[in-house]
């Protein structure tokens, strides 16, 4: 059995001394939109942050047709399109993005968006995540950043990692997210992930990290998928040549 990771100050230290020993890799002078997404670590417990119900006229069945369209998905393999049973201990705040979305309807999220003008990238993603989750996150609360990510839609995304203590709840924006889990840094570590595959549009290799019976990928997964190798294991990896699956190329 895996054991929960606790959220304490040993970990927070651990996450800060290994952001800060990271040489971030920028692509900012690429002709690309800047955006920022937040990487909040905040405390779960499994039985209070385990679920993911369904959505309004959504079904069991509709979540798993939706993983029909993935590539080097098994025929036999036990995806049911859910993240429930995936909170306890040291977690971090992944969103499902509502359906009334124009861009990427229904699939997972960090808090994050585009970065207006006048502001810095550190400042978007703060408001974002007052906007999106209700938090008021501020520089104090900041662990550190991992690399850019450049999108096939023409973004690049600067992602922040934040460490969110007390007793503060994130509360979802209806308008743009449908519901809020917390992922625990234990489901993050799971031995088979990532997975990396194949596919004929492009010669990178797409990144799939699984989480409870479903797949996070690029951007959402890459980004996660540094954070637990760069922040939680202290390793040099790299994502920003990790490719996206086409239907998240739009």
């Amino acid at each position: 059995m895996t054991i929960d990771v606790s959220f304490d100050s040993s970990l927070r230290q651990r996450l800060a001394n290994n952001l800060q020993r990271h040489q971030r890799r920028d692509h900012l002078n690429e002709g690309l939109t800047q955006a920022s997404v937040c990487v909040i670590v905040l405390d779960s417990d499994a039985l209070t942050h385990g679920a993911d119900p369904l959505l309004e006229g959504e079904t069991a069945f509709d979540r798993k047709q939706l993983l029909a369209d993935i590539p080097g998905v098994p025929a036999d393999e036990e995806l049911t399109g859910t993240v429930e049973g995936t909170a306890g201990g040291a977690a971090v705040l992944l969103t499902r993005r509502t359906s009334k979305l124009k861009d990427h309807p229904g699939q997972w999220a960090l808090p994050g968006g585009r970065v207006d003008p006048g502001e810095s990238a550190l400042e978007a993603a703060m408001r974002e995540a007052h906007e999106e989750v209700g938090l008021r996150l501020t520089a104090d609360d900041l662990l550190g950043q991992l690399d850019d990510y450049p999108t096939r839609s023409g973004y690049v995304i600067s992602p922040f990692v934040f460490w969110l203590s007390g007793d503060l709840d994130p509360v979802a924006n209806p308008n743009e997210v449908a519901s809020i889990h917390r992922i625990s840094i234990r489901e993050l570590t799971r031995s088979d992930s990532p997975r990396f595959i194949k596919i004929p549009e492009s010669e990178r290799p797409v990144v799939q990290l699984p989480i409870g019976g479903d797949l996070i990928h690029a951007p959402t997964g890459a980004v996660m998928y540094q954070f637990r190798a760069v922040a939680y294991d202290g390793d040099d990896v790299r994502v920003d040549e990790l490719e996206q699956p086409v239907f998240a190329w739009r």
